[in-house]
């Protein structure tokens, strides 16, 4: 009986360690407020997707989660960001908007629609991917628009090579 209950005692350690440890890895967005990027420079960072069950519900901006649209979530850039999201290990891109705040695990720096994911390669396998989040149109607190790079903006207007193809 005794063997039996410090298997279970120490059970009960490991599993509290584990959840200890991925607690660690979550942001709280009551106290961790990120200064807004308006500077259109290129970051990368680890993308992720949104799960099923948030289709349809409301972003940040109000409008709904669409599973196969281009938005994305962004817990810096400002909303209605436009920006070309590559995958670092494939090569593909896509478009995305920003229009919502996410995520809130440390070391991601973007959340994708399923469909957007897809698009650049990444995969429920996966899960996650190495990217680089490089915005285009950036709005600013004024109403005026930070444009980034004048390449990912031609491109994004179609007078450049696309990748993404």
């Amino acid at each position: 009986m005794n063997t039996l209950r410090t298997a279970a005692c120490a059970a009960i350690i490991v599993l509290s360690s584990l959840g200890a440890g991925a607690a660690d890895l979550r942001i709280d967005p009551a106290t961790d407020k990120p200064k807004p990027d308006l500077s259109a420079k290129p970051r990368t960072g680890k993308a992720s997707f949104y799960a099923k069950f948030f289709g349809g519900r409301t972003m940040a901006d109000g409008t709904p989660m669409r599973l196969d649209g281009d938005n994305a979530a962004s817990r810096t850039l400002p909303l209605g960001t436009v920006a070309r999201v590559t995958n670092l290990s494939t090569g593909q891109s896509a478009l995305v908007t920003i229009r919502d705040r996410g995520p809130y695990v440390q070391g991601r720096i973007v959340d994708l629609s399923p469909a957007t994911a897809r698009q650049i390669g990444i995969t429920p396998k996966l899960g996650l991917a190495m990217v680089e989040v490089a915005p285009i149109k950036v709005p600013l607190p004024g109403g005026g628009v930070r444009w980034g790079d004048v390449a990912e903006v031609a491109r994004a207007e179609g007078d450049g090579p696309v990748r993404d193809q």
